[in-house]
């Protein structure tokens, strides 16, 4: 079996215990790596101020090496801040009116994917097989093609791909697509978003289709296909079932003095559609008054980015907000809304998505949002939660029995949020079934599996955690 390589912008370390230090993805990846063999390449988190960067530090985990290089000041200024950040990321987003593109930034992430590429060039072995990472590392193959590597390489993009129109707005529009065309594989969230790329392809002249998924350019061919990324749902669940016990779970049991809970989870980011959301919560507790002094909304937004000025100035947003509503409505004895800056760890998120009376999902845009997957996961079968979730998440193209919503729409939102908390029990049980069946079909080792096996021209795999599954739909 061939060798793995996997670049990302970040690396996450295994943690001592030798668990993952983050989510599905990383236990995913690891695994993966830990069956074939492997190297995981990226930025070790680490800025120097002098040129050049030192050597590629090296760790190793069992099967699995980890190659870590820093980046210059400059590098991270233009290439992450600068056009992946502020030009990229909105623009997938569909905010054109916060891009803010530059030539020195666009400069600077060409530069730094060919450094990537000259750290990894001496790694490659002749039969490894590369698998590329979001939405920093677009021309990489290129890169790497460029100085004569002709091994297997795929690129996974975990945001949204959006329509031409937006996309072409972009002043390197075409440099970014012609660099796609050197992967093997091209992987997206939906088949939204992989119709959105042919589309580009195609008003641009770059290449030709030749069937639902195969595409040519430059002489060569590749695929392009939609692999719906998924979560450990059974260890998640796990991790839910085990919270009943634990001192948070409850102290927040206690603290919530028989009100029903609604929450909200979500990195602190223009995408999310939070302040959307706190102003839905708002109306319905205006249009149902009922509903006063019997519900709370816990909205769990670690910060992000804070180095980028939108974001701290998001910040600033929700907070005063949250603390506007909390003003009008609140009593005494409650507070409509508890506004929490800071991330916590999954075991207790676990247990809060499963005393949650109801999820409120409703980001703007986003490529797929494994919270909604991790909340149905967390449900009791007996007495499920009801998912909230925006039509605009990736996850909507799975997830159908959840009660699906227009952010935008903030009055439909607010009756929506009434109506779920309403919902009879057997209701929820039915959509909660239905959409667990899913979760657990879809999940992150048969993404993986299924990306790999296309990669590797279906060469399965082995020592993977969980048994190769059924496709996923496409």
């Amino acid at each position: 079996m061939s060798r793995l390589i996997v670049v990302s912008n970040r690396v996450p370390l295994p943690a001592k215990n030798g668990a993952a230090s983050a989510g599905g993805l990383a236990v995913a990846l690891q695994s993966a790596l830990a069956a074939r063999g492997g190297l995981w390449l990226g930025w070790s988190g680490k800025i120097c101020s002098d040129e050049p960067v030192g050597p590629l530090t090296m760790l190793k985990d069992g099967n699995i090496e980890y190659a870590l290089t820093d980046l210059t000041d400059l590098d991270v200024e233009e290439y992450y801040q600068g056009f992946a950040n502020r030009v990229l990321w909105p623009i997938c987003h569909y905010r054109l009116d916060l891009a803010e593109y530059g030539r020195r930034e666009m400069t600077g992430y060409f530069r730094v994917n060919q450094f990537f590429a000259s750290r990894l060039l001496p790694l490659i072995q002749k039969d490894d097989v590369i698998w590329i990472h979001d939405y920093h590392l677009i021309p990489l193959a290129e890169e790497l093609r460029r100085q004569g590597v002709k091994n297997r390489i795929g690129f996974f993009l975990h945001i949204p791909w959006p329509a031409p129109d937006v996309f072409l707005a972009m002043p390197v529009h075409d440099e970014l697509l012609k660099s796609l065309t050197a992967y093997d594989v091209i992987g997206f969230q939906t088949r939204q978003d992989r119709e959105n790329f042919a589309a580009c392809l195609a008003r641009q002249n770059i290449g030709e289709r030749l069937g639902e998924e195969e595409f040519s350019a430059a002489g060569r061919t590749f695929i392009a296909r939609p692999y719906p990324i998924g979560i450990e749902t059974d260890e998640f669940a796990k991790l839910a079932r085990q919270a009943g016990n634990t001192t948070l779970h409850k102290r927040m049991r206690q603290s919530l003095d028989g009100k029903e809970l609604i929450i909200g989870v979500d990195r602190l980011d223009y995408s999310k559609g939070i302040t959307q959301r706190i102003d839905a919560f708002e109306t319905f507790l205006t249009r149902h008054p009922d509903y006063q002094r019997k519900v709370t909304l816990l909205q769990i937004t670690p910060k992000s980015r804070s180095e980028v000025p939108e974001y701290e100035a998001m910040q600033k947003t929700v907070a005063e907000q949250a603390g506007r509503v909390n003003g009008a409505l609140g009593t005494v004895d409650w507070v409509p809304i508890r506004y929490v800056n800071r991330s916590l760890r999954r075991p207790a998120l676990a247990g809060l998505y499963r005393m949650a009376k109801v999820a409120l999902v409703t980001p703007l845009r986003d490529g797929m949002n494994l919270v909604a997957k991790e909340f149905v996961a967390a449900q009791d079968e007996d007495d499920p939660g009801v998912l909230l979730l925006s039509r605009f998440a990736g996850a909507a193209h799975e997830l159908k029995e959840a009660m699906l919503v227009n952010p935008y729409d903030v009055e439909g939102t607010a009756d929506v949020i009434a109506r779920s908390l309403a919902m009879p029990r057997d209701e929820r049980q039915a959509r909660w079934k239905s959409m667990m069946a899913t979760v657990r079909e879809n999940n992150v080792f048969t993404w993986c599996d299924t990306f790999l096996g296309d990669l590797a021209g279906d060469e399965a795999p082995e020592g993977v955690e969980q048994p190769r599954l059924k496709r996923v739909s496409r």
